[in-house]
């Protein structure tokens, strides 16, 4: 009997479908490739509208798809552009509906370069093509700043050192200070709210944002766009004094001045009252040199005419009148001098007595007695220039038996313009004095401690007769005395408060 051997039967075959195959190659991808890092150049660099970052890292030989999602790629500080070789670190993973393999990165950071200083870079060349750097845009310090804004850090060095070189300077020059975080999360935020804020006030005449030194993450809230927009659209002049010397940061190239350092920066906005009264004395100084020259050409001038043919038989005559003349510069000069020693002194002593409390007053009678004494001394020269000109309007009578009657009037003519020209150079230079002294009294009223008290402040004394600067030194039921524009008050301290988180400070 015939005996049939069977075939074994065929192994179940099993199919996978695209989806399934697909994720298994994922699973396995996921689950083999921990984290890595990956260097190569970025290509085809994409911003969806979603937030989320779509790229290619490439080298010579092959390529890998990324995706950086929204939520990660916020933490990178640098922008990301074609051709920027980078380290990219993140995880393998598949895209299913296309079914390629990509990276999904969560940190990445310029190869060969920090993140920091790219973002710094690539912000500052940003900025500076849109023009926040131009120095068309830059607005002029005030010359004599009665208050000061200043956003800083309320517990660092800045602010001590800000407020120890203006009260050695100037201790007329009021502060107001806007606490802010200096540096970590949310700082630039606070910078720029706090500038913003500055801005809603009309009585600060400069602006000082900063801070001290530090590594470049701690000064990085000063390299954030939204502080350099916010000191960008400022009216109130900003001097940025971050950091030292070396430091630079964005919102150094964006400010109106930049100051080394803090105390650098206070030194800017006052000016030393000493150093005041010598630039009003050396005006003085060349407002007399000016009016020798003035003299001395006109001296000349007169000497040129007398020297000229036809007045030979006349020189006796006009010898006295010129001699007269030189008499009348000299009395001029000498008063101009003496005018002017006076009105230097007097600014002086003024200057001495700035801490008075009627300052106002003062300045007011001075300004005139300078007006009173400039329409005498005008007065007095126009009398003796027109006396000048009738002895030589009778020189000429006499000398017209001479023949020289022609000669003489066209001389006089001469010697008539010269004499005009003294009149209106003195009265330039007088108007110039005036003008000048004006400004330097304006100068030295904006100093008083009077001006303050006129716009509504006070100066309040303790039990102890020391002047109050803050609330805690005193106690409720202790009497204290205040200061006011017009008169004084005796008050009691009922309740003591603390200070808003907007505090003004008075420095005096």
């Amino acid at each position: 009997m015939a005996e049939t051997l069977l075939a074994p039967p065929a192994p179940e075959r099993q199919v996978l479908t695209v989806t399934e195959l697909t994720r298994q190659i994922k699973d396995l991808l996921e689950g083999e490739f921990p984290v890595l890092w990956v260097r190569g150049e970025i290509s085809n660099f994409k911003r969806h509208t979603s937030g989320h970052w779509y790229f290619t890292l490439k080298d010579e030989g092959a390529q890998l798809r990324c995706a950086c999602f929204r939520y990660q790629n916020r933490t990178i500080r640098f922008s990301p552009e074609d051709g920027l070789e980078v380290l990219a670190s993140g995880r393998l993973s598949v895209y299913e509906k296309r079914g390629e393999y990509q990276l999904i990165v969560e940190l990445m950071e310029p190869a060969g370069v920090g993140s920091l200083q790219l973002a710094f870079e690539q912000l500052k060349k940003r900025l500076q093509a849109e023009g926040l750097f131009d120095p068309a845009h830059k607005k002029p310090l005030p010359l004599l700043p009665r208050k000061v804004g200043v956003v800083t850090s309320p517990t660092g060095a800045a602010i001590r050192d800000i407020l120890r070189v203006l009260k050695r300077r100037n201790s007329g020059v009021s502060v107001l200070i806007y606490p802010v975080k200096v540096q970590g999360e949310g700082a630039a935020q606070e910078i720029a709210r706090a500038i913003r804020v500055m801005n809603e006030r009309d009585d600060l005449d400069v602006l000082i944002v900063g801070r001290g030194g530090g590594s470049i993450e701690d000064l990085w809230a000063f390299n954030e766009e939204s502080v350099a927009r916010a000191i960008f659209d400022s009216r109130i002049p900003i001097i940025s004094a971050v950091g030292h010397e070396i430091d630079f940061t964005i919102a150094d190239f964006v400010a109106d001045l930049r100051a080394p350092t803090p105390s650098a920066a206070a030194e800017q906005v006052a000016a030393r009252r000493d150093e005041l009264q010598e630039r009003v004395a050396g005006l003085g100084r060349r407002l007399i040199k000016v009016m020798q020259l003035k003299l001395a050409t006109l001296g000349h001038r007169l000497a040129e005419l007398q020297a000229r043919r036809g007045f030979d038989r006349s020189k006796g005559l006009l010898r006295e009148y010129a001699q007269r003349l030189d008499d009348l510069h000299y009395r001029l000069h000498t008063a101009m001098r003496a005018r002017l020693k006076r009105w230097r002194d007097r600014h002086v002593h003024l200057a001495h007595r700035m801490a008075g409390l009627r300052l106002r007053e003062y300045l007011a009678a001075q300004r005139g007695r300078v007006n009173v004494c400039e329409r005498r001394l005008v007065h007095g020269l126009q009398r003796r220039l027109e006396a000048s000109r009738q002895r030589l309007a009778v020189a000429a009578e006499t000398l017209a038996s001479l023949g020289l009657r022609e000669a003489i009037a066209q001389r006089r003519g001469r010697v008539a313009i010269a004499l005009t020209r003294l009149q209106n150079a003195m009265s330039q230079q007088m108007a110039t004095v005036r003008q000048r002294l004006r400004i330097a009294a304006g100068k030295l009223d904006a100093l008083s401690p009077l001006a303050v008290l006129s716009r509504g402040y006070a100066i309040v004394w303790g039990p102890k007769g020391t002047i109050l600067r803050q609330a805690r030194e005193v106690s409720p039921g202790d009497r204290v005395r205040v200061r006011l524009h017009r008169g004084q008050l005796r008050c009691t301290v009922e309740e003591v408060m603390t200070d808003d988180p907007l505090s003004e400070r008075r420095n005096l």
